[in-house]
This record gives C-alpha cells, structure tokens and sequence, in this order.
C-alpha cells in the first residue's frame, strides 16, 4: 500500500493528466450554455405511432425547444420484436424488442444536413403464460426504448453544441 506522500503525488499526476487532455462539460454554463442554447433552437418535427409519440415527448422535455427554432431533427423509427428462444411444445419464451433510429438533424433556413445518424437500444422480454403480462412487458419495454433512444439523441446533438476546445 503506498505511503501519504505516494498517494499525494499520485493524485497530483492524476490531476495534471486530466488538465492536459482539455475535457470540458457538456453543459457548461447550464441553461445559457451552448449545448443548451443549440438543444433549444432545434424544432422536433412529429413522429408516427405510440413509439413516435413517446421517443418525441421524451425529446421535448429534455431538449426545452424555444419559439424560435432555426434547426429541425426530424426521426424515423423501426420497432422490431423478434421470438427466440424455444420450449419443447415449439412456443417461444423470450422476446427482444429493438427500436432504431434514423434522424436528420437539418438547418431550417438553408436546408442543409448537420447531421445524418442513427441510434438503437434494444431489450429482452421473457415470455410467460400470460398474454397480460406479455402485453404489459412488451409496452413497458417501449417506453424505457423510447427514452433511451430520445436520450442517445439529445447527448449527440449536445455535443455538437458545446464550446471548440481552445488550441
């Protein structure tokens, strides 16, 4: 085990190395920040189907959109349930639900492409002898999906808004 002074300069080292590698928050500056203020100018553009409503509320909430956007994400879902796993009477007992998502992040005015990418979250579900409760997993499952992917989202296009690190 190292001795006190050990310990110092190895926090000391440690410190400096981190100084050295420019790593600067995200959210700087909180809510007047350049994350934020690029994360407020971005109009989210309605998305169809339960997963669409929810993958676009959960955009909404985390990104705080002013009356003024001068970007706009638009977003393309594919929701996939596939069966595996397989008992002996030939049914299945596990499920994994995959959401993926396309979006295009675009300047309103001059109509060009700042960002052209994709995000997926996926989730198994077992499958018990209740339809009930297969339902009920399965549309929870969407939910904690549509959050994931809505923040996979907000966290590339914040780091597209924060501050050029200084050269």
């Amino acid at each position: 085990m190292p001795d006190q002074h050990g310990l110092k300069a190895l926090a000391a080292l440690l410190l400096l190395a981190l100084a050295a590698c420019d790593l600067q928050p995200v959210y700087s500056a909180g809510s007047q920040g350049a994350a934020q203020s690029l994360l407020a100018s971005v109009e989210v553009a309605p998305i169809p189907d339960r997963a669409g409503f929810l993958v676009r509320s959960r955009l909404v909430d985390r990104m705080q959109p002013s009356g003024n956007p001068t970007l706009k994400l638009e977003v393309a879902l594919d929701d996939d349930i596939i069966g595996f796993g397989i008992r002996g009477d030939n049914s299945i007992i596990r499920e994994r639900r995959t959401l993926r998502a396309r979006y295009r992040l675009t300047d309103i005015a001059t109509g060009k492409v700042l960002l052209d990418t994709t995000a997926t979250a996926d989730a198994g579900i077992d499958v018990v002898s209740s339809e009930y409760a297969v339902v009920a997993a399965e549309s929870t499952t969407l939910e904690r999906l549509s959050q994931n992917i809505a923040d996979q989202i907000v966290a590339r296009l914040a780091l597209m808004g924060r501050p050029a690190a200084p050269q």
